[in-house]
Parts: C-alpha cells; structure tokens; sequence
C-alpha cells in the first residue's frame, strides 16, 4: 500500500485506485488522505516545466497548508509550519534553474574522508600526518606544499 501511496495519481491502476478508494473511506485514515494529497500536489509542482507555473504551484501548496488546517490532523500541520518557514528556500529551487547540491556532497564526501583517515589515531600530533597523507593518496583536490 505504501507503494501506490507514492505513486502519481496519474499512474495508478484501476485496481491501485480501488485500494485507495477503500482505504479513504474509512474516516480513520483522513490524514493520509490529507498528506497524500499536499505529497502529490508537491510532486506536481516539482515535475512542472514551466519554473514559474511550478513556484506559483509550490506558493499556492505552501499558503494553503499555513492556515485552516483541521485540528486533527497535526502531521499536516506541522508540515505547514515548516513549509511556511522554509518557504524561501523552498522556493529558491525555482528561481534559481540548474542549482544542484553537488558542490556540498562533494565537500561532505572529503570531509568524510578526512575523518575516515583520522580513525585509529591516538592524538593530534599522530593525526596530522595520518589525514595528510590521506589526502595526498587522493586523487581529489590536494592541499600543496604543507
């Protein structure tokens, strides 16, 4: 079930949509009825061609989960809060095309590196040369002349 919950409503088959059917006539799952649709609204919004139909999409999402969200559903509106705070940066993917995290891994990726070099060192004067010598066997970015 957890499979065509993630699965775009546009996709689905008949009999995945008479699951679903079944599962959101029970009043008990209305929050993941609610969630599932913000989930599906957000895809949408991601898989837009046009940037700026797809941030005016992910506006719309984030100012309709801000307020008049039912009590009961408190998963919904915790994501509402944080999409509300979030949302500069939330929006930032669409306007700003092509941006990728890539720089960041890269830098985690050395980082953990380095820490990966540094296990099994007793101290700092023992881990200098060990990380180092880590990063000169590398074949990534190298420090020069140290």
């Amino acid at each position: 079930m957890r499979r065509t919950l993630h699965t775009d409503a546009g996709l689905l088959t008949d009999k995945q949509k008479d699951r679903l059917a079944a599962l959101f006539a029970d009043d008990a799952h209305v929050d993941v009825e609610a969630t599932r649709g913000i989930y599906q609204r957000m895809i949408a919004a991601y898989r837009e061609a046009d940037r700026a139909h797809a941030r005016q999409l992910m506006v719309k999402l984030i100012d309709s989960n801000s307020t008049g969200v039912p009590k009961p559903l408190t998963e919904v509106t915790t994501l509402g809060r944080t999409l509300n705070k979030r949302a500069a940066d939330v929006l930032a993917d669409f306007d700003q095309p092509g941006t990728s995290n890539g720089p960041t891994e890269a830098i985690d990726g050395w980082l953990e590196h380095l820490r990966d070099s540094a296990l099994g060192l007793r101290n700092l004067t023992m881990m200098r040369p060990g990380v180092l010598c880590g990063l000169w066997s590398t074949n990534g970015p190298h420090l020069g002349a140290v």
